[in-house]
C-alpha cells in the first residue's frame, strides 16, 4: 500500500512538472514582443482590409453583371389557355385548313383549354451601349481596386503614427520616472535638513508638490497610452503593452501623386457612361425564338390533338424620342464635371501639402539632431544643479528648473521624433509609396 503511495506522489510530480513546463511555454509565448511587420499582418486579416475587399468584390460582380449581357435568355414555360370560343392551338395554313372543315372526323387544332409547353430564347446581336458599358465596368473595378491599395496604405500609415506616439509616451513616461526618482532622493535630503533645522519646511512642501505634479503626469500619460492600444487593437487586434520597435529604412521620393488614382479611374468609367447613354439612342439588333409543343381536346370531335411551333425572329428597335433619354445624358454630364473639378481640386491640395511636408521633414530632421544634443547638455546640467543644491549653492526654485528643463527637452525630442513618423506617413500616402518599403 504504502508503495503504491509513493508511486502516485510520483506520477503527481511528474503531471505537475509537464503542467508547469506547459504553463511557462504559454507565458513565453504570450510574452514574445510583436513588430511592425506583425501589425501590418494583422490588418490584412482585420475587418476594416475585408470590408475594402468586400467593396472589391462588388465591383467585380457589376462588372460581371454587365458582361452577362452578351449571353442568351433562355427559360422555359408551361402555360394553360382557356377561351370562351374555341382558339386556334397555332397558326393553319389556309390549305390545311380546307380539308379539316370538309372532314369532321379529323381533329381540328382549335380548343377552349390548350396546354402548352415549351422555352423562349433572346439575345442580343448588337447593342453598342453594352460594349462600352462592358469597358466602364473595367474602369470600375479598377478604381475600387485602388481605393483598396489607398486604404490600405491609409491604414498602415495610422498604425506607423499610432505606434509613433506611443513610444512618445512611453519615452516621455521614462523622462518623468527619472526626474521623480531624482526628486525622491532630494525629497530625503532636504527632509534631512528640515529635520536637523537647516531648511524651511516649506521646502519640503515646494519638493512634495513637484511630486505629486509629476504622478500627475505620468497618470495622464497612461490615459492616452491606453487610447493608442485601444486604437491599434481595433485596426488589429493585437493589444500591445508597449510600443513595438520600428526603423526607417527607405527615403521618400517625389513623383506622381497617386492618392487621386482612385477618383481618376472613376472619372474615366464617368466619360464612358455619358458615351453608353448616347448610345441608347441608336438602333439595336436581337435574335429571339420561341418554340411550344401544344395539346388540347378537339373542338369539333373532342379527340385529343397536339403539334408544335417554332419561330425565329430578328428585331430591330429604332429609338424615335425619349425625353428621358436625354435628360440622363444631360446629368451624366454634369456628374462628370463635379468629378473632374473634385480631382483638380484634390490635386492641388494634395501638391501644396505634400510640398509642405517635405520642407518640414527637413526641419524635423535638423530639430532632432539639435534636440539631442540640446539633452546631453541639459543632463549635465542637472547633474551640476543637484550637487549644487546639495551643497547650498543653489535656491530650491533653480534646482527644480534645471529638473523640468531636463524633461521639457525630452519630451520635445519625443514629440518631434512622432511628428517625423506622421509627416513621412503622410508622403508616404500623397505618392502611394508601399509603406513595408519604408518601415520595419
Amino acid at each position: 500500500m504504502k508503495t503504491k503511495i509513493l508511486m502516485l506522489n510520483k506520477y503527481n510530480k511528474v503531471y505537475l512538472f509537464i503542467f508547469s513546463m506547459l504553463l511557462l511555454t504559454n507565458n513565453v509565448v504570450g510574452q514574445q514582443k510583436s513588430t511592425i511587420n506583425d501589425l501590418f499582418l494583422a490588418l490584412e486579416k482585420s475587418t476594416t482590409t475585408k470590408a475594402d475587399a468586400l467593396k472589391t468584390a462588388q465591383a467585380e460582380t457589376y462588372k460581371s453583371s454587365i458582361n452577362s449581357q452578351f449571353y442568351p435568355i433562355v427559360e422555359g414555360f408551361g402555360r394553360y389557355d382557356y377561351s370562351s370560343i374555341p382558339t386556334g392551338m397555332y397558326p393553319v395554313p389556309p390549305n390545311d385548313l380546307l380539308p379539316l372543315i370538309q372532314n369532321q372526323s379529323i381533329a381540328q387544332p382549335f380548343s377552349s383549354n390548350i396546354y402548352r409547353l415549351g422555352g423562349t430564347i433572346a439575345m442580343p446581336l448588337f447593342v453598342k451601349s453594352i460594349f462600352t458599358m462592358s469597358e466602364q465596368a473595367k474602369k470600375i473595378v479598377a478604381s475600387a481596386k485602388e481605393q483598396e491599395y489607398v486604404n490600405t496604405l491609409k491604414n498602415q500609415s495610422i498604425l506607423v503614427s499610432l505606434n509613433a506616439n506611443l513610444n512618445y509616451i512611453e519615452n516621455l513616461k521614462m523622462a518623468l520616472e527619472k526626474k521623480k526618482t531624482s526628486l525622491l532622493k532630494t525629497q530625503e535630503f532636504i527632509n534631512i535638513k528640515v529635520n536637523n533645522g537647516r531648511a524651511a519646511g516649506s521646502t519640503a512642501l515646494n519638493i512634495n508638490t513637484s511630486i505629486n505634479e509629476v504622478s500627475t503626469l505620468l497618470n495622464d500619460l497612461e490615459i492616452q497610452k491606453s487610447d493608442i492600444v485601444a486604437s491599434i487593437q481595433s485596426l488589429t487586434g493585437i493589444v500591445l503593452n508597449q510600443a513595438v520597435p520600428m526603423e526607417q529604412i527607405g527615403m521618400i521620393q517625389s513623383g506622381e501623386i497617386k492618392i487621386t488614382k482612385p477618383l481618376q479611374e472613376k472619372i474615366s468609367a464617368d466619360s464612358l457612361v455619358i458615351r453608353a447613354e448616347k448610345e441608347k439612342l441608336l438602333p439595336s439588333i436581337f435574335a429571339q425564338g420561341n418554340y411550344s409543343y401544344n395539346f388540347a381536346k378537339a373542338y369539333n370531335n373532342n379527340a385529343s390533338i397536339n403539334g408544335d411551333l417554332t419561330v425565329a425572329s430578328l428585331v430591330v428597335k429604332v429609338p424615335i424620342f425619349n425625353k428621358s433619354q436625354y435628360v440622363q445624358i444631360h446629368k451624366t454630364k454634369l456628374d462628370l464635371e463635379v468629378s473632374q473639378n473634385e480631382l483638380q481640386k484634390l490635386n492641388d491640395d494634395f501638391a501644396a501639402q505634400a510640398q509642405q511636408l517635405k520642407q518640414n521633414l527637413i526641419v524635423l530632421d535638423n530639430s532632432i539632431d539639435l534636440y539631442q544634443n540640446n539633452i546631453k547638455d541639459k543632463e549635465e546640467l542637472q547633474k551640476i544643479a543637484v550637487l549644487s543644491y546639495q551643497l547650498d549653492q543653489m535656491s530650491m526654485e533653480d534646482y527644480l528648473k534645471y529638473e523640468d528643463d531636463l524633461v521639457l527637452a525630452k519630451a520635445t525630442l519625443y514629440k518631434t521624433q512622432s511628428q517625423k513618423w506622421q509627416t513621412l506617413m503622410k508622403l508616404a500616402v500623397i505618392y502611394s509609396i508601399n509603406i513595408k518599403t519604408l518601415v520595419q
